[in-house]
């Protein structure tokens, strides 16, 4: 077996490996078996993960979600900031993760 990455997998390289295990079993086989599963799932928990937090931060600069408001009213900026992560999520995780 080929060396595999010491580099721990991520929640995004986890639902990458469930949607394998269960929707795409041939691919999924084909990555256990070359050596490749671990190596593929961390380069797609870095990928969507780069993606998540760049989407994240141009949408709270165009939503106004600022220091300022994080200093004056945390709940909100906490509040404001989930909604986005949530909302960025769903704009990767369909093409990267379910594709």
């Amino acid at each position: 077996m080929p060396r595999q990455p010491q580099e721990k997998i991520g929640k995004y390289g986890r639902m990458r490996r469930t949607f394998l295990k269960d929707h795409r079993k041939g691919l999924y086989n084909s990555l256990l078996l070359n050596g490749k599963l671990t190596e593929h799932l961390i380069e797609v928990d870095r990928k969507v993960r780069g993606i998540v937090e760049l989407t994240i931060t141009k949408m709270a600069q165009d939503g106004g979600v600022t220091e300022e408001l994080k200093a004056s009213d945390p709940m909100k900026w906490t509040g404001l900031m989930n909604n986005l992560k949530q909302a960025a999520e769903e704009a990767v995780i369909h093409d990267l993760i379910y594709n």
